[in-house]
């Protein structure tokens, strides 16, 4: 009995020996939280150093490229350093641009152009309805044929009424015929030479008119006044040309715009304060925002001799030594003024 009894005792009994259960899971918590900080730690560090090493590489690069010193490691060409000097913006223009009418009023048939086209001095661009002004010069030459043969007519009558006055002085001075014959005779002959000249003139009013014609119906084709490059078409086959608005909205005053490529140059609005530091003939250094990396060698053609009293800025013109297919007109510019 009293063994049971001892038995039961030491099974309520605590092993100290074994290790507490109910901490095994605090433990576990610790141990990765400690483990997540180091990996932080560890990631921080790496980051910061990378960071560092990119700030280094591009303060190397910008002061390569300050300094025209090409960075290691780099295959591009290090960009020619800028010219010093007064740098101002302006805009390329064109000293040659046209918007091209007819001289007349009239109804589009052909449109012989399109948008980027090369045009020649006197090509054709367009051709109006021209039937009217047809039939109209059909007319004239028909008069003017009429009067033609007018004149032959009065010609032959002249020579007839030349001998009949002659037949009749011949007849008088025989004292055949009457002296009355001869007045008669001379009195016609006089009549018909006024005739022939007024056919004369009428003739030469006819062919006038014919003229006037040809040159009405000339008026119905439309040219390019130079050689240039057509930058916008302004009207379709269909609508009426005029070279007035007096049409309104329905009513185009111009068929294209040509520019002329061979005339492009620079504007340029300089400050006041700074336009003593410009002069014609001046070299000047024009860079073009479309090709930065394009330099094109200019010069200063003249100085507008009146400012902009809003802006307070006098405007320059600036030609290129060399004109270059790149260039087009209304493209941004820098420029810098060689001192």
């Amino acid at each position: 009995m009293s063994d049971d009894r001892a038995a039961q005792l030491q099974s309520l009994s605590i092993d100290r020996s074994e290790p507490e259960a109910s901490n095994s899971p605090l433990k576990v918590i610790v141990a990765m939280v400690l483990a997540a900080l180091v990996s932080v730690l560890i990631t921080w560090w790496w980051m910061n150093g990378q960071i560092k090493q990119v700030r280094s590489d591009a303060a190397t690069a910008i002061a390569a490229a300050q300094e025209n010193i090409p960075v290691s490691g780099s295959s591009a060409p290090a960009t020619a350093p800028r010219a010093s000097g007064l740098v101002a913006s302006g805009y390329v223009t064109a000293r040659r641009q046209a918007t091209v009418s007819a001289e007349i009023t009239g109804t589009i048939r052909e449109i012989l152009f399109d948008e980027g086209s090369k045009v020649e001095a006197g090509q054709v661009l367009a051709r109006l309805d021209d039937k009217r002004a047809i039939i109209s010069l059909r007319q004239a030459k028909a008069q003017t044929e009429s009067a033609r043969r007018n004149v032959q007519s009065l010609q032959a009558r002249i020579v007839e009424a030349d001998i009949v006055l002659g037949r009749a002085q011949t007849l008088a001075d025989k004292a055949i015929g009457p002296k009355a014959a001869v007045t008669a005779a001379a009195a016609a002959l006089k009549t018909l030479q006024a005739q022939l000249a007024g056919a004369r003139a009428d003739l030469a009013a006819s062919k006038a008119n014919v003229a006037s014609q040809v040159d009405l119906v000339e008026r119905h084709v439309v040219r390019a006044p130079y050689a240039g490059v057509v930058i916008a078409k302004n009207a379709q086959v269909g609508e009426i040309l005029s070279p007035s608005s007096a049409g309104g909205g329905f009513t185009r005053t111009g068929i294209a715009t040509i520019v002329d490529m061979q005339s492009l140059e620079i504007e340029v609005d300089v400050n006041e304060g700074q336009i003593g530091r410009v002069s014609p003939g001046q070299k000047v250094e024009a860079v073009l925002d479309a090709y930065q990396n394009w330099k094109i060698p200019a010069q200063v053609v003249a100085i507008i001799p009146t400012a902009n009293r809003a802006r307070a800025t006098i405007k320059v013109r600036v030609s290129f030594d060399e004109i270059d297919a790149r260039v087009l007109p209304d493209m941004a510019v820098k420029v810098t003024f060689i001192e």
